[in-house]
């Protein structure tokens, strides 16, 4: 059964840094991209970033491009998104998901399963 599991949310201040975890289960990230995707309140799923199956290959958002990074183990069963000099506009719920393939994208339709998010705000 495939399963992934966010976690590292959590509230932090303005320019602050957090760093969220996806564990997968059921399945090795040998042949899977992983992808992060974020939803504000009011708002659609937005691309955050995205890493390959072989970790050479990542995509960041354009929102968040010089400030988060995405990286995994080398057991490539923990995907992790790095953010840092949050903003208030950062606050969403945070989702990880795979895509089968191993190539990273931005499309959240290529993304076949997903974790369950974890709430990440920025507040003073």
């Amino acid at each position: 059964q495939v399963q992934l599991v966010e976690s590292g949310g959590g509230l932090v201040q303005p320019g602050g840094s957090l760093r969220l975890s996806c564990a997968v289960s059921g399945f090795t990230l040998e042949y899977y991209a992983i992808g992060w995707f974020r939803q504000a309140p009011g708002k659609g799923r937005e691309f955050v970033a995205a890493i390959g199956w072989s970790g050479a290959s990542t995509r960041i958002g354009d929102a968040v491009k010089g400030r988060f990074t995405i990286s995994r183990d080398t057991a490539r069963i923990t995907v992790f998104l790095r953010m840092s000099s949050l903003k208030p506009e950062d606050t969403a719920v945070y989702y990880c998901a795979e895509a089968f393939g191993g190539s990273p994208s931005e499309d959240s339709s290529a993304y076949s399963n997903w974790g369950q998010g974890v709430q990440v705000t920025v507040s003073s």
